[in-house]
């Protein structure tokens, strides 16, 4: 896959790598957007953060979040 990738979260408590107002940064690599998201979540079972290919819309990385 090429292009673009987002991180979107639910919500970002402010601690990471993520800024609590702007989590919505575009990374060329898609490798560097999951380890950033994966780094940002301080508790996976209570936040749900994802990684989405821009062109396509698929989900290339998610935490498990609330249900």
């Amino acid at each position: 896959m090429s292009g673009q990738y987002l991180i979107e979260c639910a919500a970002i408590s402010g601690v990471g790598l993520l800024p609590a107002t702007s989590p919505s940064r575009l990374y060329k690599d898609p490798s560097l957007a999951v380890a950033v998201a994966a780094k940002s979540v301080v508790h996976a079972m209570h936040q749900e953060v994802r990684v989405v290919h821009v062109p396509s819309g698929e989900i290339v990385f998610r935490t498990p979040g609330r249900g």
